[in-house]
């Protein structure tokens, strides 16, 4: 006899959240559903679809590959190994973005190494006035953007292939924002957990997990406005870091923010106005 909604929670032998989000997804339902009809006897191929998924979860695929989103900002992307899967901290990078333009601006915005697009389209969605333009260098993850932005019907949005800044000559940004690899190649959290899963190119950055944010704060004042804004994610163990990167490349007002676990995770620092 096959499980009811309610014991297949527990047969499945995940963590509680997995799999609620697993069979979910295996019903196309939500967890009001689960909870209203925790009684209802799942068919053949329901049982053997949450048998199946449950079983790539415990093999260690990540949840949102399995089921092909994650909600960020209020939202829900798509996401295949293409691309990072979206998470909490890199909201805080969104929440400064959103207070360095005015709802009404029309200020240019750039966000380097799209990944989901779940930046870009979070600000994009929230400033409709700004010009926002996101870069990638790989096709693949350009085009899960592409269809998240479809999604969210965004119209204020600029999608270009673009290995950091190479595509970008002439242009200038009133705000930059990025979330750059920056594990170090060699740390043993690259082969745990979710991260075994996700894009090596768009987690490690160099022996001390730096080169690309180097790279971006190095680049960043060619392309940006005077008096403009550079905001990245990074390490938790890394903001002195980044700090002194930006103080030395000029930057003034520089800062890091903690995320909701209080851990120093965006920095960034603005532009001197010589003007």
């Amino acid at each position: 006899m096959n499980h009811t909604i309610g014991q297949a929670l527990v047969a499945v032998r995940l963590d509680p959240v997995d799999a609620r989000a697993l069979l979910r997804h295996a019903l196309g339902v939500s967890d009001a559903y689960l909870i209203a009809h925790s009684a209802q006897v799942l068919t053949d191929a329901q049982s053997e679809l949450c048998a199946a998924l449950a079983a790539r979860r415990s093999a260690g695929e990540p949840v949102a590959y399995i089921v092909g989103a994650r909600e960020f900002f209020s939202l829900e992307f798509k996401v295949t190994p293409a691309v990072l899967i979206p998470r909490p901290e890199t909201e805080a990078l969104v929440q400064f973005a959103l207070e360095r333009i005015a709802p009404d601006s029309a200020q240019r915005v750039l966000d380097l190494g799209a990944g989901s697009g779940c930046i870009a389209i979070s600000i994009a969605k929230h400033r409709p006035q700004a010009r926002v333009v996101a870069v990638d260098r790989s096709t693949a993850a350009l085009a899960v953007a592409r269809d998240n932005a479809e999604r969210h019907a965004v119209t204020n949005l600029e999608l270009t292939a673009s290995d950091w800044f190479s595509a970008l000559a002439g242009q200038r940004f009133d705000l930059i924002v990025s979330n750059p690899p920056y594990v170090a190649a060699g740390d043993p959290h690259l082969r745990q957990g979710d991260l075994r899963f996700e894009p090596a190119a768009a987690l490690a950055a160099g022996s001390d997990g730096l080169d690309c944010i180097r790279l971006i704060i190095a680049s960043a004042p060619q392309y940006l406005s005077s008096g403009a804004w550079l905001a990245f994610e990074h390490g938790g163990d890394q903001a002195a870091h980044c700090r002194a990167l930006l103080a030395h490349a000029g930057f003034s007002e520089v800062f890091s923010r903690t995320d909701l676990a209080g851990i120093e995770r965006v920095s960034g620092g603005q532009l001197r106005d010589f003007s």
